[in-house]
This record gives structure tokens, C-alpha cells and sequence, in this order.
């Protein structure tokens, strides 16, 4: 008898992956290119991506990649390829330049499940922890962009997985190795706190004999000869300079001061949390309070020693970056699924206050479809306000009955909201920050060489513009744009630098968006 029952739960566990794993994907794939690339990283990224594209066979640009015909130095080029690769296969768009980091973060989605299984050494947990990752608005929306941090949180679930998995078989140990080498050419020296992570996690589990494997030793050693191998061929090639860029500005100048203005308090990224983490915040005290009375359970080690370690490290960083926190979310996914887990096994939880957050987040959601109505916003954002209104009323209605149903219905009306946000063209909000710059690269595009430099009365140069041009737009003061004229270089300005530069000689090639494109 104890045969079928193992088969039988094994075929479930097979069950629940397949479907995460089709849930996930569409999530992340349901109109990816919808809407322009996102300043910054989407457009440095697709930039860099698409001159690899470009280059002959050959040329080795693959491994001395550039930007703007500029030597890069800030990231590895390991997700830059596989774009370059998609650009081969379906073209340069949005879609493509987005597609290889929205697969691979959606993989992340079964990964956190299986690492959940080994965890807690039951189903229940582990798929109420996949499914909170799956509904965090943080993870959906910035792994769909064409970014690093998706990806590189599901090669440290990848890492997770292997390191459980090496407890009983040390050749999984192996795949330890190949994952930080992996983690290193996704996002350079990311790999050291997540590296830190884990080890400390091996301590605090008393894996010393993990410690010291031979597969182990041997998987760090192979699985980082390739981004060796890529740090030690920049050198060679660019001497210090790659160093000083690659190592000290874009790494550990980061840790001491703040980079291009983006600064903080030490509580910044606990004020991201608590703005975009509803209502799946509600759980969190209790998870971690759960995960502390655990510590020293294998589960409640891993999320006290991730949580703390990776939070306290941002926090204490001078630069502030919104994504930084990103590799903290399957930290909290676990807790709260702890958590969600332990209110639907023994119906414990807080009916009061779990009632008036859910009521207060449905008046919140029927009052964005009053606004979404009022500003003439698209359709399936009123839709969307009302499918999250009705959702919290239903689920603080059953809290009110202490009706541990209350979870999947907070699990389906998530999933249906991000769903019809994805569907829409406001998940990508910051594009409203400034102007649209696709009208003015067609502008340019038509009038203008590829590769050509053209200064810019905007207060600050936008990648975005760059790509979509495919020439270099630089930011200028009016004397300095005055000067650029009479050198014959194209000048885009808007109406108040237009009217201070004499443009006597010049041309008026066109308008778009409130920009003017002057040609000498």
C-alpha cells in the first residue's frame, strides 16, 4: 500500500509544477510587447544586445561587448547574448528583447515550489509559497522587463534546489557551483551576498560535511572558469580601465556613496515593501514569527538567515535602486506560504484585522474604478479595479466566516489582476515620467544616419531614445548647443531652447512631442 500512496503524491507534485509552470509563463508572456522599452536598464540592455547582434561572425564582440560603439564594462554579457540570440530568431522589438528574462524569471515560479518541497518536506507550503511569489506585483513586472534581476533570482533558486538536493546526493553539489558561475556572468558580483547566503545557510543547517565535498569544490571550480575566463579577458583587453569601472563605480562605489543621485534611508526598501507587496504584507509579521519559533528547522534557517542578511546588506548601501530588493522575494514568498499554510491546516488567524486591511484594499480598488472612469483610462483597468474590489470583499467576507477559503480566493483574484495590469499599457508606469520617445525616433530615423550624434536640449540622456534613433542623443546646455550648430551637428530641442538658439543657416526638419530635430 505505501507504493501507490508514494506514486500517487508524486504524480500530484508533477501536477502542481506542470501547471505553475504554464500559469507562470503566461503571466510573464501575455502582451510583453506592449508598450516601449523602460529607461534605464531596458534600454542599455537592448542596446548592447542588439550591436552584438549586428557584428559579423567572427569579431568577437560577443565577448568585448559595446555600447553606442563604446566599450561596456558594467555587466557580463551573459543575458545580453541570449537577447542578441532572440533578435537572430524573431527580429528587433520589444517582445524579443524581453522574452529571454520573462521566461527565465517565470521558471523561478516551479523552482521556488521545488525548493519549498525540500524545505518543508511537504506539498502544501511550498505551492502556497510558489503561488505568493507568482502574485507579488514586484516580481511579475520586473521580471517581464528586460533586466538582470529576474533572472538572476531564479538561478539562485536553481542554486537552492541543488544544495538541498546535494543533503542526499553529493553530486548535486556540482550544480552549486554551476549556478554561482551562472549568478557572476548574469550580474557580476551579485554572486557574493547571494554566495554569502548560501554558505551561511550550510552553517547554520550544520552541512559541514557539505562544506568541504568534492563535487562541491569541483562544481565552483568548473562552473566558474566561464566568467573567469570573461573577467580575465576584459582585463587583458582593457587593462585597469575595465576594473575601475566594472569593479569600483558600478560595484563598490555603490556600497559607500550614492551613485547619479539615487539615494535613500536606511528603511527605503522596507517603504518599497510595504507600497507594493498587498496583501500578501498582511501575513508577513506572522510568517516571520512562525519562521523564527522554526530557526532552527531547515525552512525557518534559510528565510531568518536570506532575509536578514541580503535586506540588511541593501539597506545599508548608500545607493537606492527600487530592484535592488528584488532577490529578497522568495525569502518572504516562503514565510508568508509558511504562514498561509498553518491558517488553512489549523484555521488560526486574525479575523479583525485581517477583515478591516481586505475591506480597506476593496474600497481602494472600487475607488480606482471610479478614477480609472473619471480619467478615461483604458477599459481593462476599470475591469481590473473591479475584479480586485470584488476579490478582497469575497476574501474578507470569509475571513468574517473564518473560512479558510478566503486563501485561493486570494490567490485567483491576484492572479487576474496582474493578469488584465499585464494585458494593459500602464505596467510599465515610469514611461509616463517623461516624454514619449518612439515618435521622436521615427523623427530622427527618418531624417538622420544611423550612428549619427545628436545633442539634446532634455535635461538627461535617455537610453530608450538612443535604441529606438539608433543614434547617440546627449544631453547639452544651450551654449553648448549653440556651438554643437555651428560644428554641423544635429540638435533636438524643445520650444524654450528653441526660441534661445539662432538658428539662422540651419533647417527645421520636423517636430514631434513638443521636440524640434534641427539639421546644420
Amino acid at each position: 500500500m505505501i507504493i501507490p500512496i508514494l506514486d500517487m503524491r508524486l504524480f500530484r507534485e508533477k501536477e502542481w509544477l506542470f501547471s505553475l509552470l504554464v500559469i507562470s509563463l503566461f503571466l510573464w508572456l501575455i502582451f510583453l510587447g506592449n508598450s516601449p522599452l523602460r529607461d534605464w536598464d531596458e534600454g542599455t540592455v537592448a542596446q548592447v544586445a542588439r550591436e552584438i547582434w549586428r557584428a559579423p561572425l567572427g569579431s568577437m564582440h560577443w565577448l568585448y561587448p559595446t555600447l553606442g560603439g563604446e566599450p561596456y564594462y558594467n555587466k557580463p554579457p551573459l543575458m545580453h547574448l541570449l537577447i542578441a540570440w532572440t533578435y537572430s530568431i524573431g527580429g528587433v522589438n520589444e517582445w524579443t528583447t524581453r522574452l529571454a528574462g520573462a521566461v527565465l524569471t517565470a521558471l523561478g515560479v516551479p523552482l521556488l515550489y521545488l525548493v519549498g518541497c525540500l524545505l518543508f518536506n511537504q506539498s502544501l507550503p511550498a505551492l502556497f509559497s510558489a503561488l505568493v511569489y507568482l502574485t507579488m506585483l514586484p516580481v511579475v513586472r520586473h521580471g517581464r522587463l528586460a533586466m538582470l534581476d529576474g533572472t538572476t533570482i531564479t538561478f539562485f533558486l536553481l542554486l537552492l534546489f541543488c544544495l538541498l538536493k546535494a543533503r542526499q546526493n553529493r553530486r548535486y553539489a556540482l550544480g552549486v557551483g554551476f549556478c554561482l558561475g551562472l549568478i557572476t556572468l548574469t550580474k557580476g558580483m551579485m554572486v557574493l551576498p547571494l554566495g554569502a547566503i548560501a554558505c551561511l545557510f550550510l552553517i547554520a543547517d550544520r552541512q559541514f560535511a557539505l562544506l568541504t565535498s568534492p563535487y562541491l569544490l569541483v562544481g565552483i571550480f568548473l562552473g566558474n572558469i566561464p566568467a573567469i575566463a570573461w573577467f580575465t579577458a576584459q582585463w587583458q583587453h582593457y587593462g585597469e580601465t575595465f576594473f575601475q569601472v566594472n569593479f569600483q563605480t558600478q560595484t563598490f562605489d555603490r556600497l559607500t556613496q550614492s551613485v547619479e543621485g539615487h539615494s535613500g534611508p536606511p528603511w527605503y526598501y522596507l517603504i518599497e515593501l510595504i507600497k507594493y507587496s498587498f496583501p500578501w504584507l498582511l501575513f508577513l509579521p506572522g510568517g516571520f514569527y512562525l519562521a523564527w519559533k522554526k530557526r532552527h528547522t531547515t525552512w525557518g534557517g534559510l528565510i531568518i538567515i536570506g532575509t536578514i542578511v541580503y535586506l540588511g546588506t541593501i539597506s545599508l548601501m548608500r545607493t537606492k535602486l527600487p530592484w535592488y530588493v528584488m532577490p529578497v522575494y522568495p525569502f518572504l514568498a516562503l514565510a508568508i506560504g509558511a504562514k498561509l499554510s498553518e491558517i488553512w491546516q489549523y484555521g488560526h488567524f486574525k479575523v479583525r484585522s485581517l477583515t478591516i486591511f481586505l475591506a480597506i484594499i476593496a474600497i481602494a480598488g472600487f475607488g480606482g474604478c471610479v478614477y480609472f472612469i473619471l480619467a478615461k483610462k483604458e477599459p481593462i483597468l476599470i475591469v481590473m479595479s473591479i475584479v480586485l474590489a470584488i476579490s478582497m470583499s469575497i476574501a474578507a467576507w470569509l475571513i468574517k466566516q473564518c473560512d479558510r477559503n478566503f486563501i485561493p480566493v486570494l490567490f485567483s483574484g491576484m492572479y487576474l489582476v496582474l493578469a488584465m495590469l499585464m494585458s494593459s499599457q500602464s505596467w510599465i508606469w515610469e514611461l509616463k515620467e517623461a516624454f514619449p520617445v518612439k515618435p521622436i525616433a521615427e523623427l530622427i530615423r527618418a531624417n538622420v544616419s544611423t550612428g549619427t550624434q545628436i545633442y539634446t536640449s532634455f535635461a538627461y540622456g535617455r537610453p530608450s531614445l538612443d535604441f529606438y534613433c539608433d543614434c547617440k542623443v546627449t544631453p547639452a546646455t544651450v551654449p553648448t548647443l549653440q556651438q554643437m550648430l555651428s560644428n554641423k551637428s544635429y540638435l533636438l530641442l524643445d520650444n524654450r531652447a528653441l526660441q534661445q538658439i539662432n538658428l539662422t543657416g540651419s533647417k527645421i526638419i520636423g517636430s514631434a512631442k513638443g521636440f524640434t530635430l534641427i539639421s546644420p
